[in-house]
């Protein structure tokens, strides 16, 4: 551990995560019923992007009503911040008390795609609980993840650590190279592409819950590459504990047409959004960028129609 990380500017972030590894000790249903109270509070204290996630129900949902999708955001919130709990076990939970809060679906899935011997992309998004599913599966084969590097140094080596301890390799989201070489070497890795893109080099617009949204297309490429297999996996919250979900590999991916390619995922993930709508990050600007050039969060009309002031 890097000696600089117990500068004084780091004391409440190793207090944070303190008591983060100490509520995890706690019973299951009262680390979420404690996130539930958390979530409450940042519903209220969280303006802007209570608002950000107002719109975006707005745009996904426009057939609920105000009421409807106040109460939608809230349970977001309440999801949003057990999350914080979902993402600790997923670090530093054992393996025993992981496994007693997990059940599979679709597990063939997986198995028949390994029958191929090639890599796989277990093509995920994100959900509140999406540390989860990873970690399972690194209990029983190695798994290599992309993730976002955290601006917080200490929190992104501490995550880092963990998610290559449990796991097996964590790759920046932003190292294609890396992703395609664990790709050819045969590797499990898990992959979510449903985040704004950085830039509009690799993304096109491709509807998603029917508005037009800048979507990567990077998975196109990097299965291409690496002639890899693509299976959809989820992870999902439920009243006792976490699912994960397999769905059958893709057929014909890539295709040679990316515009149908990129579209035919958004749907996979919608579908499962739909599910499961308070348990999708909806607190991110995923529909920002229109393709007149405009910010959607910035439209009158959707500032206007959102229930909650800010």
């Amino acid at each position: 551990m890097n000696l600089a990380y117990l500068h004084p500017r780091y004391w409440l972030t190793w207090l944070g995560i303190g008591l983060l590894r100490a509520i995890i000790l706690l019973p299951w249903k009262v680390q979420m019923a404690i996130g539930h109270g958390i979530g409450l509070i940042l519903f209220y204290l969280l303006k802007k992007r209570r608002l950000i996630s107002c719109i975006n129900l707005q745009l996904a949902f426009p057939k609920l009503d105000r009421e409807q999708r106040a109460k939608l955001t809230k349970k977001h919130f309440i999801s949003l911040a057990q999350s914080l709990f979902d993402s600790s076990l997923a670090w530093w939970g054992s393996d025993k008390r992981l496994h007693s809060l997990t059940t599979i679906e679709g597990s063939q899935y997986l198995s028949d795609a390994k029958k191929t011997n090639k890599g796989i992309v277990l093509l995920s998004a994100h959900f509140n609980s999406l540390e989860i599913g990873p970690r399972v599966i690194g209990m029983q084969t190695e798994l290599h993840v992309m993730y976002r590097p955290h601006q917080n140094p200490l929190i992104d080596e501490l995550v880092t650590q963990a998610r290559t301890k449990q796991y097996g390799k964590a790759i920046a989201k932003d190292n294609m190279r890396g992703m395609i070489q664990s790709l050819k070497r045969g590797k499990l890795f898990w992959y979510a592409q449903d985040q704004k893109p950085p830039s509009n080099k690799y993304s096109i617009f491709s509807p998603f819950f029917n508005v037009a949204t800048p979507t990567n297309t990077a998975l196109s490429r990097i299965v291409k590459i690496s002639n890899a297999s693509v299976v959809p996996f989820f992870t999902v919250r439920e009243k006792q504990g976490y699912k994960l979900i397999f769905l059958p590999a893709l057929d014909n991916f890539p295709s040679d047409d990316l515009q149908a390619d990129t579209d035919r995922i958004n749907k996979i993930i919608e579908s499962q959004i739909k599910q499961y709508p308070e348990q999708y990050l909806w607190a991110h600007q995923r529909f920002r960028d229109a393709p007149d050039g405009s910010n959607r969060y910035k439209s009158h009309r959707l500032l206007k129609e959102c229930l909650i002031k800010s």
